[in-house]
């Protein structure tokens, strides 16, 4: 007899949940913030496979800048950073973000320099335009204006043809060089931030959350939105496999970004709800492409809100990946809540509360953006999570890193940022040794960038530009790191 998963899930957090109050116990007790060593002399590239790839990530709107060149037409970015600056930290844009419109040829011998593998960039729809093995990402965040103009973009059924068209002139105009796409960067995000709080663009919530957003419903529209970007996903696939893939013999997946969550006590009551969160967080999107379906909570809670997939659209939706793209960052605690009789939302339709703090203690270390903690071993526990829940996939880490405050002194030492490098690294590799499939590991980033609603507060990059002289680029004591582990000559600092 097949055990319930939700039984396993018990089980899994339940130990889990032992050692990290164990080590929270211990920084309560010392009043030191627990951190994970490792013998960092061993940690090599070649701890890892050969085929192993390690690369850098980058969005076209965060890096591009020429936002008026190439025959470009205005992206919902385009659009969001002039009708709502005050949702920017520092009310800038993208406009010219680091110029690798122009200076891409310098930025792909930074990489190479450095020995990293790959380079993980996405093409901006709005702009349909060497030495690396390039991951393409086909959506970040940002689409044709007018799309949304005509139809309301991502609101629309109609997108997933319009999606499809430009998959495939993608795909027969570089499908020749790249043999790793990549559909969706990330859906829940843009799901969220896009149609729940209007943080992102195109900036649509309900009026009654108060949030300075133009139109919109939180309680329907991000169940929508992402209804549109798995059928568009799923429809792109079954095009590059029927008509490309057996002649340009490449591999297509989406990337998740997700949190980890971590049971906020050990009662029942708050696993489950560390189980319901996981649902709406990572499920979401993964289990149509396992099963056909929504998982099981979801359409409980969400009921009519939540679309229905057709079984021809369910059919397509099963296994239509190759691999799958992980971006990580932090994890959540999860405590248990009533659910709402009105006012809901997508963010309280799971009926869990999510806080990065237990008893007033943080569950790791906080970065300079308010959504980061580092939770190192959190990586290995979603890894671990996917292995046993989706039939152990092919993946590849597209995303991970670590921001501080943007720093006018120019300063290069970030011994946090490798600290950050060495321990999710090491908790991927004890993740392998477990069994997962993991291919490759991308940073973010290799640049200092446009960061979204932070604008050029935050610095993820390993190297810093300088954005008061002309965008000139210094390398950081973490580029000189992977330089170093890269070439397998990595010393203790």
């Amino acid at each position: 007899m097949a055990i319930p998963w939700s039984n396993i899930f018990i089980v899994y957090f339940l130990v889990i949940s032992v050692l990290n109050i164990l080590l929270l116990h211990y920084s309560a007790v010392t009043g030191e913030t627990f951190k994970y060593y490792y013998d960092t002399t061993s940690l090599k590239r070649s701890t890892f496979p050969e085929d192993f790839i390690f690369g850098t990530s980058s969005s076209s709107y965060q890096y591009e800048g020429a936002v008026n060149e190439g025959g470009k037409g205005p992206s919902i970015w385009d659009t969001f950073t002039k009708k709502y600056p005050n949702k920017i930290k520092d009310e800038s844009s993208g406009e010219i973000a680091v110029d690798s419109y122009h200076r891409f040829k310098e930025d792909v011998q930074i990489m190479k320099e450095l020995g990293f593998d790959a380079y993980r960039f996405s093409i901006s729809w709005s702009r349909i335009l060497p030495g690396l093995t390039p991951f393409i990402t086909l959506f970040q965040y940002d689409y044709p204006q007018s799309l949304e103009d005509a139809y309301g973009g991502f609101l629309s059924p109609q997108i997933v043809k319009d999606f499809t068209d430009y998959a495939e002139v993608c795909f027969k105009a570089f499908g020749d060089r790249v043999k790793y796409w990549i559909t969706f960067n990330g859906p829940s995000i843009f799901s969220k931030l896009g149609y729940t709080i209007g943080k992102y663009a195109p900036g649509r919530c309900s009026s009654w959350l108060n949030l300075n957003c133009t139109g919109g419903d939180s309680a329907t529209e991000p169940y929508i939105v992402t209804h549109h970007q798995l059928l568009a996903h799923a429809s792109a696939v079954k095009l590059f496999r029927e008509k490309y893939q057996g002649t340009q013999m490449g591999q297509i997946g989406i990337i998740h970004g997700t949190d980890w969550v971590v049971p906020l006590s050990q009662s029942k009551e708050d696993i489950d709800a560390t189980s319901r969160a996981m649902s709406f967080l990572f499920d979401w999107f993964m289990e149509p492409l396992h099963s056909g379906s929504y998982p099981a909570i979801m359409i409980e809670n969400v009921g009519e809100r939540l679309p229905k997939f057709t079984v021809k659209e369910s059919d397509m939706l099963i296994n239509s990946f190759d691999f799958i793209g992980i971006n990580y960052y932090s994890s959540v605690y999860a405590a248990d809540i009533k659910c709402p009789t009105q006012n809901k939302t997508y963010l309280t339709d799971s009926c869990a509360d999510l806080t990065f703090e237990r008893n007033g203690i943080p569950i790791g270390p906080r970065a300079a953006s308010d959504w980061i903690y580092l939770y190192p071993q959190g990586i290995e526990e979603l890894l671990m999570y996917i292995k046993i829940k989706y039939n152990n996939p092919i993946i590849y880490i597209t995303e991970n890193g670590y921001d501080n405050f943007s720093d006018e002194n120019q300063s290069l030492k970030d011994q946090t940022r490798i600290d950050c490098y060495v321990q999710h690294l090491s908790h991927v590799h004890n993740a392998m040794r477990n069994g997962v499939d993991v291919r490759g590991y991308f940073i973010w980033s290799l640049l200092d960038n446009f960061e979204w609603c932070d604008g050029y507060t935050v610095q993820f990059g390993i190297v810093y530009v300088d954005f008061a002289n002309g965008l000139k680029r210094y390398p950081k004591d973490a580029a000189k790191w992977f330089k170093n582990f890269l070439h397998q000559e990595y010393k203790s600092q």
